[in-house]
Parts: C-alpha cells; structure tokens; sequence
C-alpha cells in the first residue's frame, strides 16, 4: 500500500499486532484508513494460526480519535449515513473475528475510538489515556456500537452518565468502572499487551474460539439459551487433539503443546 494507514505485524505465528498508523490526525477513522482496515481484517479472519489479535494506535497522544470530523463536514446527509454505517459494520467485524483481541489503549480514545476499544474482548491502557463518547456534545449520538457496548460494559447507568455528559474518563477512572481491564505506563503499555497476548495464545486456539463464542452469544440470550448454547461450543472441544494433549500434559505433569487440531 502506498500509504499505509493500518499496519499489521506478525509477532509470532499466534499473535499480531494491528496499528491505526495516522498519527497526525489522531488516528481518524477516514474513509481510506476504513478501507485498509477491512482488508486487514479479510486476512486476519483467515489466519487459522492466529491466536491473539492486539489492536493499538501509532504514537502516544491518541489510540483513535474516532471519526474523521473534517472529512465527514464535507458530507452531504446520505453520505454521513453511509459513513456511520461504515464504521460500525467495521467494528462489528472486529467484534466478530474468531480470536480474542485486546485494544491497547496509548491515548485518547474518543467517539468511534472507543466504539473500537469497546468492540474487543479486553482493553489495557496507558495511564494517561481519556476516554469518552462525545457524541451528543457533536449533535449525534453514538452510532457505531457505543450505546449498545458500552452499557454491557459498564451497566447502564455509567454509560448513561458517560454518554449525556459527554465528558472523558481518565484511566484510572476508566479501571474502576470496569471499562479497562488494566492500567500501564505508556512507556510499558506494548510490553504488557503482548504478555497478556502470549498468555492467552499459549492456550488451545478452538478452546478459545468456541469460549469467545459462548460468551458473547450468550450475553444475548437468556441464560437456559445460554447454557445450550454454551454446552454446543463445549462439544466442539471434545473431538479435538488439543483436548488429549490437555489431559496428556496435566498426567505426565508439563506444559501442553496445542496445535489448533
């Protein structure tokens, strides 16, 4: 690509990392950044070896600052529509890819920032990170998943209090409300996602998947739906070889070698 707006690097053949490389606009969602994003994400939901996904932004002052806001002054109504339904079947996607993601949070992550942060399955964040829902401080609301994720996140009163005032959330703050899972200095925040991401990664990839799967199926049902479904995804393990090599290695007392079969 000629200009590279998302980068994704390989770590190891379990882990990757995916970078919004648009420092200068505080990693804006434009339209073309959209683009390479969704490619990134066709190849990502390709990867069979892929066991752990970090999501993170390029430079300290900012994970995303949601949407391109001088790009999107340009638009008339049905392209504004176009473009909000195009952030939130982006992030969806990210929502819905196989393997647990982390979003490595190392700045501000504002509207459609957070909106993506929300749309993984874990969130670390450096400690000088604000992270908020300005919408309705625009004349919007959010429309790429934030009412909707964000009160599963933190109840609904909290993103109720978050979304009406429109006012940021410091880390530490953000720790408390169970919005981030963990807090970092900047300086650490890569370290300490990749660390998570290899203890997640050293665990049986199908076992993760079909965990993923449960739980974030069964958020959406009732809870004997959920058992159902949760018994479904069991049954997937159960034919597995990763689940002998687990009883293997538990037996002989060492660590088990999964290989996704």
């Amino acid at each position: 690509m000629s200009d590279e707006l998302i980068s994704l690097q390989k770590r190891n053949e379990r882990i990757a990392v995916l970078t919004l490389n648009r420092p200068s606009a505080a990693n804006a969602l434009s339209r073309e950044l959209l683009h390479q994003f969704n490619e990134r994400l066709t190849q990502l939901e390709s990867d069979p070896l892929l066991r752990c996904l970090v999501i993170t932004g390029s430079g300290e002052k900012a994970f995303c600052a949601g949407a391109d806001l001088k790009e999107r002054s340009q638009m008339t109504e049905e392209q504004t529509r176009e473009a909000v339904q195009y952030i939130g079947s982006t992030l969806q996607r990210v929502s819905e890819l196989p393997m647990p993601t982390i979003a490595a949070i190392n700045g501000a992550a504002f509207g459609g920032g957070l909106e993506l942060a929300l749309a993984c399955d874990l969130r670390i964040s450096a400690s000088h990170s604000k992270l908020a829902l300005t919408e309705t401080s625009l004349g919007i609301i959010p429309g790429a998943g934030g009412t909707q994720r964000l009160s599963r996140q933190v109840g609904p009163s909290k993103a109720k209090e978050m979304i009406f005032t429109a006012r940021p959330v410091d880390a530490e703050k953000a720790e408390q409300i169970g919005l981030v899972e963990y807090v970092h200095h900047p300086e650490e925040l890569m370290e300490k996602a990749e660390f998570l991401a290899e203890e997640i990664s050293k665990n049986a990839p199908i076992a993760l998947r079909q965990a993923k799967l449960a739980i974030n199926k069964g958020l959406d049902m009732e809870i004997s739906e959920g058992l159902v479904f949760e018994k479904q995804c069991y049954q997937q393990t159960i034919k597995t070889k990763d689940r002998l090599e687990g009883l293997q290695a538990f037996k002989e007392k060492r660590t088990a070698v999964f290989i996704g079969e």
